[in-house]
């Protein structure tokens, strides 16, 4: 019995040790295991450490003969392909950048575009697959992407601080891409817009584009993440003013559902969920009843959405700063 238990426990403990050196293994070909860090000095030095750790920028890209990953192009000096290091060779993308666009780049703009917005330019012969840096399972915040920019440019090119103390408009406009993102909790803003015209441009617009059955998104940015989550998740908690539900009841016994867009002695009009407007005469209306426990939103969006749908498009709607212009 003793000899039958013995071997029992032997083999439990043969099982337990195979499956920790399995669990140990795939942690190490995973990137190893996750740990906490200070926050990272914005210098090329801290940039290096996050290439090779964090960022697992190498897991793509190699840095001259430092690295075997070929996926993506290589960011040093490297054979006949790579005749300059990224930072000189950011100088010479910056001018195609500025051809193509209209706009002026530096080095720096098309640095931060590389990596704000991957697809932007992509070079010739690689595929459009690098990863979204500040979104998960990454999720590098803008200082450690500053840190990574300063790596890079010393990689061959000009290190200029005050590039990074006064940024240019294209690259202020990446780094409030990054900042929207990492507001959101590391959404991808790219992938939110197309969620937003999806889901939500026909009844939202965004400077001019979009339907009038909901409020105007513009600057929503200026309302934080929190409410813009709640307007999702529970849209009759805080609606916006003038986009009330009413319900206009008839002499005849039809009812009416929307927001109202006009009410005067001749009669409301009701927008519908549609955008469909209907004017009704003021000699037709039985009675007008605020419905405060129903929004036009639909109650069933989020379950229409993923969560990463969901993260993404809230990221895309914190970059919403524009001033909207109230008709008179």
């Amino acid at each position: 019995m003793n000899s039958a238990i013995t071997r029992v426990f032997a083999f439990l403990l043969i099982c337990l040790g195979i499956y920790l050196w399995i669990g140990y293994t795939v942690t190490e070909l995973t990137g190893g295991e996750k740990t906490a860090s200070a926050a990272v000095e914005i210098t090329p030095e801290g940039g290096e450490t996050i290439f090779w750790g964090k960022g697992r920028c190498y897991t793509c890209h190699s840095m001259g003969g430092q690295g075997s990953a070929v996926r993506c192009p290589n960011l040093g000096q490297f054979g006949e392909r790579f005749e300059l290091p990224i930072g000189a060779r950011a100088e010479l993308r910056a001018k195609e950048r500025s051809e193509e666009t209209g706009r002026h780049y530096t080095a720096t703009d098309y640095l931060v575009e590389s990596l704000a917005k991957p697809d932007a330019y992509i070079v010739e012969g690689y595929k459009n697959e690098m990863a979204i840096v500040y979104a998960p399972p990454i999720s590098l915040n803008l200082d450690e992407i500053q840190a990574v920019l300063m790596y890079l440019l010393s990689q061959g090119g000009e290190l200029d601080m005050v590039v990074f103390e006064e940024p240019s408009e294209v690259t202020s406009e990446y780094f409030d891409r990054i900042l929207a993102a990492t507001a959101a909790g590391g959404g991808d803003p790219g992938n939110g817009e197309i969620v937003f015209e999806d889901y939500c441009q026909e009844c939202h617009a965004i400077g001019g584009d979009g339907g009038e059955v909901g409020p105007d998104l513009s600057s929503i940015s200026v309302k934080g993440k929190q409410f813009i989550s709640d307007s999702v998740t529970a849209p009759t908690g805080d609606i916006t003013e003038g986009y009330e539900t009413f319900e206009v009841v008839q002499h005849d016994g039809r009812r009416i559902a929307g927001i109202k867009k006009k009410d005067d002695v001749s009669g409301i009009d009701i927008m519908r969920e549609t955008g469909e407007l209907v004017e009704i005469g003021r000699a037709d209306i039985d009675e007008v009843v605020q419905d405060e426990s129903r929004s036009l939103m639909p109650d069933d969006l989020t379950e229409a959405l993923t969560i990463k749908d969901f993260q993404d498009v809230q990221a895309f709607l914190m970059m919403q700063k524009q001033e909207v212009v109230e008709e008179e």
